[in-house]
């Protein structure tokens, strides 16, 4: 999957900060940084450093003039969408090649998993 990942050009921070943007943007740059656990500055950084790359901008909020949002541009939402279907179709050729019964395990692993995180929530 990293593989697919790195066929963006980006780099793993750089991609996580983009995603944290592209589906819950617009958010303050203190707001992504809470998102990806860094600091304020590196999340600034991240956010220019997106900017440059026409991945995002930043915006005036319209609730408060003095705040600046960044948010996902088009091109932004097309590279994460485009990776995301690289990853799923290779995920789903690997899955292709499993038998019956290793994708009913798979399937109650995923129930498992589901059930344990939702109980957390």
């Amino acid at each position: 999957m990293r593989r697919e990942d790195e066929s963006t050009g980006l780099t793993g921070a750089r991609l996580s900060a983009l995603s944290v943007v592209v589906f819950g943007g617009p958010l303050t740059v203190g707001q992504l940084a809470a998102a990806e656990q860094v600091r304020s500055p590196t999340a600034s950084k991240l956010a220019t450093e997106l900017q440059a790359l026409g991945l995002v901008t930043r915006v005036t909020s319209p609730d408060d003039r003095r705040v600046t949002e960044v948010q996902a541009t088009p091109r932004g939402r097309w590279v994460l969408q485009a990776g995301r279907r690289r990853r799923v179709a290779n995920l789903a050729g690997r899955l292709s090649s499993l038998g019956p019964d290793d994708l009913a395990t798979l399937d109650r692993a995923a129930a498992i998993l589901e059930d344990v995180l939702t109980d957390r929530e």
